[in-house]
């Protein structure tokens, strides 16, 4: 049995087997592990090699002679010894099992540690790049106002004679929109029953057309930034 261990190692795994959040993993004890189990394993099968001698030969002399000689105390003597070499071996061998037992359990804790850190760290740079991001659409929104604020207040009369200049204004709005929504910006429907979860009641109104607990009118648009109200809707609520 060979005494050396070389293990098949993947460049790209090698930040992961040694370290996991600035600690060191070193793959040391697991070859020296490997040859101390291979080199008791080879000391066992000497050994047991010898035992198996020893008895064949103490079974013959003592079938040929009939009685303990010399030579046949010496031979049970020799397979004491052997035998004593076979059960050391077999303990370092047990123990240097058991050692890469335990590193193995080791790396393999180190590698989900390293995981978890990197699932974490990824997490965190989610979550500070949404935040980001939630940041400067809020103060991006009041513009979102002021365009439809402006196309509201256009004369019908004065829309029909500046149509290319009405048009141009348009274009940059849609083209904000577009920009925003591909970050993720949603409009909140304003429409139907009242929902304190993305709707803001600031009047209640009177309505024989509509239905008690739903919506009059919006005064001013909500949004949602990825499924999160990062502006709710004012609206007036039907009594």
């Amino acid at each position: 049995m060979t005494k050396q261990y070389q293990k098949k190692r993947n460049p790209q795994e090698e930040p992961e087997r040694k370290a996991v959040e600035g600690e060191i993993v070193s793959e040391e004890p697991v070859i020296e592990s490997l040859e101390e189990a291979a080199e008791a394993q080879e000391e066992l099968t000497e050994a047991q090699e010898a035992v198996d001698e020893a008895e064949a030969a103490a079974v013959e002399a003592a079938e040929a002679e009939g009685e303990l000689s010399p030579e046949m105390a010496a031979l049970i003597q020799e397979l004491k010894e052997a035998r004593e070499a076979a059960d050391q071996a077999r303990a370092k061998a047990e123990a240097a099992e058991k050692a890469l037992a335990d590193y193995e359990d080791k790396y393999l804790r180190a590698q989900a540690e390293l995981q978890n850190f990197r699932r974490r760290k990824e997490r965190e740079v989610a979550e500070r790049i949404a935040l980001a991001n939630e940041s400067l659409i809020l103060e991006l929104l009041p513009v979102l106002d002021d365009f439809e604020r402006a196309f509201d207040a256009i004369p019908e009369a004065d829309r029909e004679a500046h149509a290319a200049w009405v048009e141009g204004f348009e274009l940059i709005y849609r083209k904000l929109q577009k920009i925003l929504e591909a970050q993720g910006l949603e409009a909140i429907d304003a429409s139907g029953e009242f929902n304190p979860e993305v709707h803001e009641a600031v009047t209640m109104t009177p309505s024989d057309e509509v239905e008690s607990g739903h919506i009059v009118a919006e005064f001013r648009k909500g949004y949602k930034l990825k499924d999160k109200v990062i502006r709710a809707s004012l609206v007036s609520v039907a009594e």
